[in-house]
């Protein structure tokens, strides 16, 4: 199918979020959309997955204008979108998700349909066993689930939107190898993303949207120096390295024990030094976020200790880890970390530690608009969170994390964030460390994991092994994701 966008404008209220755009995506194209965070990605996918309303403009499919009211009706015609944060119902098993949306019968024929969920998985070596709860799944496996679902509901345009910001390096590689496989079948891909080096692998052609227009289309293979010239109007300086550690230990873990229901990592050793900045890598569910929880006071080791400035808080309440200078930032952005229908004033003024009942919202709105112009986030004080792009919801996430940490402890803190966000957040981090923050963190980017740290970490299957980043390439950092080299662990 042929896909055309035409002059669509779309605002919220006084933001022109889409405007005036038009691009063109053949049949059987890989068709990114780029930009920066805020730069009307989003929206414009949600008007042509009839998500949202187009204030002006048309939308032609092979050549015929066409209205899109819903979602369900753009599917009925052949366009389904994947969100960023898959659509689904964690609490129901993988075969009831396969099914919603189904229009076929009030009568559903769930053997029937068990099978067709197999073979479009087995079609594209996805693993997903249909009575497993969704719940159980990487974010990774529940956007399988997904575009398995779209395409027996008989999708053939393919909207992906920022779908690798929360997947592993090898979950990208098997999701890359399935699009390229959907638009040999004829099937039309339209990938949104911020980061430049997966449209190039990608791609056969790219649209550059800023600031809610389009800025430039180029056919690929593209220099990366033009697409961030398109994107930002001019070159942005990658600031590679990291500060020096001091000598004074901040964190030690003594043999701690921890586990879940899948796995359990045994005698961890390891210790911190102020100023230092490590990274966390593996496979999802290896155990770098049982680590990173337990040292955090979230979790509690079955066994060990850990001393944080000297003092052993196993079985403290976490109230004392936040007392002894201990921050934590989830991934999660509405689900832990900010809080949906409260306003950007709102989190400055609940973040604030002062001896008081009472809200001083003279101090909250002083606040709030010092993060916003700080971090470059793009939304208003009176903007609810839920209201904020991903990118923009991760660095409001990152402004109201305490200032004054011994310890920061983050689960993937650029994650949906663009190059110029990317390198303007680590600024900030790396100007902590600094000062003397020792910041310990999950991603599973590798350059960003070379590029930042003094030491990585990778976690495979309940080992740990150590790397020094200036010993280690990527080639080696992605062999030791996949189990390569592993023995027994004891840093210090």
């Amino acid at each position: 199918m042929k896909v055309e966008l035409k002059d669509i404008h779309k605002y919220f209220g006084p933001v022109h979020a889409n405007d005036g755009v038009s691009l063109c995506a053949d049949a059987g194209s890989l068709h990114g959309i780029l930009g920066e965070n805020g730069a009307g990605k989003s929206t414009l996918m949600k008007v042509l997955s009839g998500f949202v309303s187009p204030d002006k403009g048309e939308i032609s499919i092979d050549g015929m204008a066409v209205r899109l009211a819903s979602p369900t009706q753009a599917v009925a015609i052949g366009i389904g979108m994947l969100h960023q944060d898959p659509l689904d119902f964690p609490s129901l098993s993988v075969l009831d998700n396969f099914l919603l949306g189904s229009p076929r019968s009030y009568m559903l024929d769930r053997p029937r349909s068990r099978q067709h969920l197999i073979e479009l998985a087995s079609q594209f070596n996805f693993e997903l066993d249909p009575d497993a709860s969704v719940s159980d799944l990487s974010i990774g496996e529940r956007q399988q689930l997904e575009i398995v679902r779209l395409l027996w509901l008989g999708v053939r345009v393919l909207i992906l939107d920022e779908p690798t910001t929360a997947i592993s390096a090898q979950q990208k590689e098997k999701l890359f190898a399935t699009l390229r496989r959907l638009a040999q079948q004829g099937k039309t891909i339209l990938f949104v993303s911020h980061k430049l080096e997966e449209v190039k692998e990608l791609c056969t052609k790219v649209t550059v949207l800023a600031h809610g227009k389009v800025t430039g289309e180029v056919v690929m293979p593209c220099p990366t120096e033009r697409l961030v010239e398109i994107m930002f109007g001019q070159a942005i300086v990658i600031n590679k390295g990291s500060v020096m550690p001091l000598e004074e230990v901040v964190l030690k873990l003594d043999d701690i024990i921890v586990s879940d229901w899948r796995l359990e990592m045994k005698n961890l050793s390891l210790e911190v030094r102020t100023g230092e900045v490590i990274g966390l890598a593996g496979l999802e569910g290896s155990g770098q976020l049982l680590v990173l929880k337990a040292c955090a006071g979230l979790l509690r080791p079955k066994a060990g200790r850990i001393l944080i400035n000297g003092i052993d808080m196993i079985d403290r309440p976490y109230c004392q880890f936040l007392e002894s200078g201990v921050t934590y930032m989830a991934s999660g952005r509405l689900e832990e970390g900010l809080i949906a229908g409260m306003t950007l004033t709102e989190h400055a003024a609940l973040v604030e530690r002062r001896p008081s009942f009472l809200v001083d919202w003279t101090l909250a709105s002083e606040k709030v608009n010092q993060l916003i112009h700080e971090f470059n986030i793009k939304g208003q004080p009176e903007n609810f969170v839920e209201e904020l792009s991903g990118g923009n919801q991760q660095r409001m996430l990152l402004a109201l994390l305490h200032p004054q940490s011994r310890i920061l402890f983050m689960e993937h803190p650029t994650r949906g964030l663009d190059l110029e966000s990317t390198e303007s957040i680590w600024a900030i981090l790396l100007n902590r460390a600094r000062r003397g923050t020792a910041i310990i963190f999950v991603s599973s980017d590798l350059d960003e994991l070379l590029d930042r740290c003094h030491r990585i970490l990778v976690f495979f299957s309940g080992h740990v092994r150590l790397l020094e980043t200036v010993k280690t390439n990527a080639l080696e950092l992605g062999e030791a994701i996949g189990g390569r080299g592993f023995g027994s662990f004891n840093s210090q």
